[in-house]
């Protein structure tokens, strides 16, 4: 077949509903039907079923669903429309296979299973899938086209095979969570190193939203094959992209240039992955809405203001929940926060629940001094209240630890633990500082709550305090949250002993030490604790899986 003078691809970066396969058939559909015109329409990894399928793959009937709808998508292409370029799944008698598909003409032209099974942080393809073959250059209207999946375009191998077969156009759909700083990487780093090994024109597309613990950032690309940069998608959020080609008669392919999306610097693309993760979670699971403790303090008061630019004010419930040792600051400071947001506000004091328990345990405690005991027994009782609106009303019940405390354990497991998300579980408290100064300075591209500022100024600067005691301040017990922070990094994010924190930062080794005996100690928490959005390289659970029980430390 001659190889055509044009080409007309269209990139839909777009989301997914994971096992709702009927519904995901639709969304191409209605993409396919806007653009009636173009040659082939490309959508991201496993767009049928919705990535990552997890274990829910392993079931037969999915297999057999996906099955069908590709082939009745497949039919649909009989019409002498667009060919389509579709994730789905291929069972051969025990094995399973991550393929894409490629349906034109009525009929399925192609299948190439992926090869590269990516194994770790969040990925388990390799518990789950079978690797594929070293895939064949699929040619189609006179085109010679590479498809490599995913991790085979992040690696060399599979993009030089291909390449080596005379393909003239590598096409990479994906399913690439975010991660701090990914985008530019997987631009810059990864897929322009295939295009310079190659000398090959490359596309790269990707999905956006929200799957349980992980946040799809789109950020889709089309290089040519000198490295330049023809197109780049926004960033979090849908597009259908019109790209065009032409072929300059030697099977070398050019795409006309195109709009270059600005991706979002720090700490906007972290917001934005808070409220997409949020917004995803909360509305597919069909809740209400959520509700929140506010405390006054600065973790509560943005995970308020991230779940009014997720959902909407009026989705957004907070209740302020008072004890004897809460100060008059920290109750003006949560009312301001509210009003702010625009979010509604009750205030229900915890004094005579905290007095029925003193009363209750008042046999079993005799003789003994008030130590932390009595101070988690607060926070259990504001996890119970929380917990009792919940479930009488209907809205999710939204956790604020972050990632520091729940790193050393400053978090009540049944108390301030309790709820069904959090999106602050993977951002360290200086992180928290960050975005709440920024976000009381922006109002977020995502945002459906367009005010600012949210919250009082003083939240930002005050002293963190769980005020489960008289005067009681975090750095009491801890170091200043900048030096924590940096142990924590150092010992979570890059595995490193306590004597390479010491050589690089020159903190007292006892006090490192003890940090990560407090790290170590406190898994059997966060093996219990809501899931929450993936932002590092080593999130508590999906990336970070540690025994609970062990003996092993650094120092």
């Amino acid at each position: 077949m001659t190889s055509p003078e044009t080409l007309t691809i269209v990139l839909s970066q777009m989301t997914q509903a994971v096992g709702d396969l009927a519904a995901n058939a639709d969304a191409m559909r209605s993409v396919r039907a806007r653009h009636k015109d173009a040659d082939l329409i490309l959508y991201p990894e496993f767009q049928l079923i919705g990535y990552p399928p997890e274990d829910l793959v392993l079931k037969p009937a999915l297999a057999e669903r996906a099955t069908k709808l590709l082939a009745d998508l497949a039919a649909e292409t009989a019409d002498g429309g667009p060919a389509m370029l579709v994730g789905s799944v291929e069972r051969e008698g025990e094995a399973l296979y991550n393929i894409v598909a490629l349906l034109d003409d009525g009929k399925i032209v192609a299948t190439r299973r992926k090869h590269e099974l990516p194994n770790y942080g969040t990925f388990d393809e390799k518990r789950i899938f079978a690797p594929g073959p070293l895939p064949d250059v699929v040619e189609w209207r006179g085109v010679k086209l590479g498809l490599p999946i995913c991790e085979d375009g992040w690696l060399p191998k599979v993009s030089s095979h291909l390449a080596a077969q005379g393909a003239e156009l590598l096409i990479s759909v994906n399913g690439s969570p975010y991660e701090i700083d990914k985008d530019e990487r997987r631009l810059a780093q990864v897929f322009a190193s295939r295009v310079a090994e190659t000398k090959l024109p490359l596309i790269f597309l990707n999905r956006i939203g929200g799957q349980d613990e992980l946040v799809f950032d789109g950020c889709s690309f089309v290089l040519n094959d000198d490295g330049s940069t023809a197109h780049r998608l926004t960033d979090w959020e849908s597009e259908e992209r019109v790209t065009r080609w032409t072929n300059a008669g030697d099977g070398r392919w050019t795409c006309e240039p195109g709009a270059i999306a600005e991706w979002e610097a720090h700490p906007a693309d972290i917001y934005s992955a808070m409220i997409l993760s949020l917004r995803d979670y909360v509305e597919r699971n069909r809740f209400p809405g959520v509700v929140l403790g506010l405390s006054g303090g600065i973790d509560s008061a943005i995970c308020a203001a991230i779940a009014a630019d997720a959902l909407g004010p009026d989705k957004v419930w907070c209740v302020m929940l008072p004890s004897r040792f809460t100060s008059e600051e920290s109750l003006d400071d949560a009312a301001g926060c509210a009003r702010m947001i625009g979010c509604r506000l009750d205030t229900i004091p915890i004094v005579p629940a905290v007095e029925a328990f003193d009363v209750m345990l008042a046999g079993s405690f005799a003789d003994k001094q008030v130590d932390i005991t009595e101070e988690n027994v607060q926070s259990r009782i504001r996890g119970v209240t929380l917990m009792a609106l919940s479930n009488k009303f209907g809205p999710m019940l939204l956790t604020t630890g972050n990632k520091s405390e729940m790193s050393v354990g400053y978090a009540t497991i049944y108390g301030d633990m309790a709820g069904g998300y959090n999106p602050l579980k993977d951002a360290y408290k200086m992180t928290v500082f960050a975005i709440a100064k920024w976000r009381n300075e922006n109002v977020p591209r995502l945002s459906r709550n367009p005010v600012t500022p949210v919250m009082p100024d003083n939240i930002v600067t005050k002293p963190p305090s769980a005020e489960l005691r008289p005067d009681q301040k975090d750095e009491d017990s801890l170091p200043p949250y900048a030096d924590l922070d940096r142990m924590l990094h150092m010992l979570v994010e890059e595995e490193a002993s306590v004597d390479d924190v010491v050589a690089k930062y020159g903190f007292d080794r006892d006090a490192v030490a003890r940090i990560e005996r407090l790290l170590m100690l406190a898994e059997y928490k966060r093996r219990q604790a809501p899931p929450g959005v993936k932002l590092s390289t080593r999130n508590f659970g999906r990336d970070r899986r540690y025994p609970i029980t062990h003996g092993f430390r650094t120092a």
